[in-house]
């Protein structure tokens, strides 16, 4: 679906970037969220970068994100209790 082959697939499971859920025949089920993930780092991948490299940048450009919008919210309660 996104390109990657089950390794990577599991390299990035081992880097606890995702986790997926389990069918009752064992196999392995990945959310839509989790496929953007692993998109993301197949394309640092393929650009020369590590895996563990790859999983380590996308997990800090999603705590940048997070710190970011978290900081948009702080900033638009403290305008309006003003």
């Amino acid at each position: 679906m996104i390109g990657t082959t089950p390794g990577l697939l599991s390299a990035i499971g081992q880097a606890r970037l995702i986790t997926p859920l389990r069918s009752e025949g064992g196999h392995r089920r990945y959310s839509r969220y989790q496929l953007r993930i692993a998109a993301r780092v197949r394309e640092l991948v393929d650009q020369g970068t590590t895996t563990e490299d790859a999983c380590r940048i996308v997990a800090l450009q999603d705590q940048l994100e997070e710190a970011l919008a978290l900081s948009e919210q702080l900033r638009a309660r403290a305008h309006s209790a003003v």
